[in-house]
């Protein structure tokens, strides 16, 4: 089993991207961390395998604290962040991330990318290499490929959207979604119709002690 630690500031993405992992095949999330500091603690008394990581933490940023824990821990990370400049992205790379997915992003991406990274570290812990052609295999082997448009059965913000509630461990409103996949809550309410009128999801009402019901979305069984 991988064992993999989640560091992300908000709690409630940390806990779904949790839930997540646990459902992936090989791996096992170890726990959450929601600062820099808490992660230290976490990966020196947890010796995860694997990082789950953000960039935008409130007391370090993410990839100098990815440096420094690797000067001591054998670790490596997958950084999950909105940045999409270049200077970060080389930063990461030079950091030693495995791979950089930027939000927003489908749980299909990260449920690849996680499978790719486990057929990696078999095969790296495990291949003879004779020559070259077996390094630039090794190295290869790190990414999973990006699916084409013919693979999406619905766009990809949608798929998203889906991806989102069927992950969530509890039904999801469109504030929710917005906060997790990074769009304004007026797109995530018109996907999560738009879903539910598609049969995809289930809406039921949640009523709190004043004012009107919330729309909440669970997925529908078989969708």
């Amino acid at each position: 089993m991988i064992r993999t630690l989640v560091v992300d500031d908000d709690y409630r993405v940390a806990r779904i991207h949790a839930a997540h992992i646990e459902r992936v095949q090989g791996y096992e999330c170890v726990g959450e961390a929601h600062t820099a500091a808490e992660a230290r603690e976490a990966v020196a008394r947890l010796e995860p395998d694997l990082l789950l990581l953000d960039v935008y933490l409130p007391d370090e940023d993410g990839i100098a604290l990815l440096r420094s824990l690797r000067e001591t821990h054998d670790v490596d990370a997958i950084i999950i962040t909105a940045a999409r400049d270049v200077a970060t992205v080389r930063a990461a790379m030079r950091g030693g991330a495995v791979y950089y997915l930027v939000k927003p992003f489908g749980f299909e991406q990260l449920t690849a990318q996680l499978a790719t990274y486990r057929r990696w570290r078999t095969e790296a812990e495990s291949r003879h290499i004779s020559g070259q052609n077996d390094v630039d295999a090794l190295f290869a082997a790190r990414h999973a490929p990006t699916p084409g448009p013919a693979s999406r059965s619905l766009p990809p913000t949608m798929q998203k959207v889906l991806d989102a509630v069927r992950t969530a461990e509890r039904p999801l409103g469109a504030q929710d979604v917005s906060e997790l996949i990074g769009i304004s809550r007026p797109t995530a309410q018109r996907y999560l119709s738009e879903l539910e009128r598609k049969g995809r999801l289930e809406l039921t009402l949640e009523y709190g002690t004043t004012g009107r019901p919330v729309n909440m979305y669970t997925v529908r069984p078989g969708a």
